[in-house]
């Protein structure tokens, strides 16, 4: 039963992958309004913005980054949304073909694409002056938080993929996932905000992440904030993966 799971992900994963090859716009129009923001704060509103650090860009990444991931799981929902109007969940229900792998191939198609546009935006940012002395280790716990964040949205991304009524309604539900870093320390430290606004930044999941992924980058210790970070993604992992996979198992019964 695994072996055959795996083998029809990997088959419905390579499909999405080729469609995603077919249409490269996709991966281009998901990191192109990060690099917009990352230009604008920079070069119009770094010089106003007071960090207590020596390069803004520096600052100002891992909340791109974050960024970069919210915008990029519409295309989840946009994706599962055109498959399941397009009827081709039926005609995979008529096939012998593990239920599950259906998902999951979007699920790691979404990862993978989203893992390019991280890559992207970590260029321009170097281009910008973006500069670490972090290692290997550091390296791969961002990349560790940055993939079970992924993880988790798009999971998140399932839910509205299977549920909405129109293409719009599929991909609207990730606008609030965009703003949601800016009410947090992403792009100023949450010290400078009026109180309610500073208790709501200090307590939301972006907040310890972008933090966790800033002393990583810095090579300084990260406290409880790698720990915050990492219980906010497993926890919005599970309980996503599961309200995702009961919504699939009504909309197919």
């Amino acid at each position: 039963m695994n072996r055959h799971f795996v083998g029809d992900t990997a088959v419905l994963l390579g499909r999405s992958l080729r469609h995603i090859a077919r249409s490269p716009d996709t991966i281009i129009t998901t990191a192109i309004m990060p690099i917009a923001f990352m230009l604008l704060f920079v070069y119009v509103f770094g010089g106003a913005i007071e960090t207590g650090t020596d390069s803004y860009v520096k600052y100002l990444l891992p909340g791109i980054l974050v960024i970069t991931i919210a915008s990029g799981i519409s295309y989840t929902a946009f994706r599962l949304f055109l498959d399941m109007k397009g009827g081709i969940f039926e005609r995979f229900q008529s096939m012998p073909v593990a239920r599950s792998s259906v998902l999951w191939a979007h699920v790691l198609t979404s990862l993978v694409a989203n893992l390019i546009s991280l890559v992207v935006v970590v260029g321009v940012a170097l281009i910008m002056g973006f500069r670490t002395g972090a290692g290997v280790s550091q390296w791969l716990a961002v990349a560790g938080i940055l993939v079970l964040f992924t993880l988790a949205l798009t999971w998140i991304a399932v839910i509205p993929g299977l549920t909405a009524k129109t293409v719009d309604g599929a991909s609207a539900f990730s606008y609030p996932l965009i703003f949601l870093p800016f009410v947090s320390s992403a792009f100023v430290p949450t010290e400078s905000m009026p109180g309610p606004v500073r208790a709501f930044a200090e307590h939301q999941p972006v907040t310890s992440i972008v933090n966790a992924i800033r002393d990583l980058f810095s090579q300084q210790p990260v406290g409880s904030d790698i720990w915050i970070a990492l219980a906010w993604c497993v926890g919005i992992l599970v309980l996503a993966y599961l309200f995702a996979n009961v919504t699939y198992r009504r909309r197919i019964s």
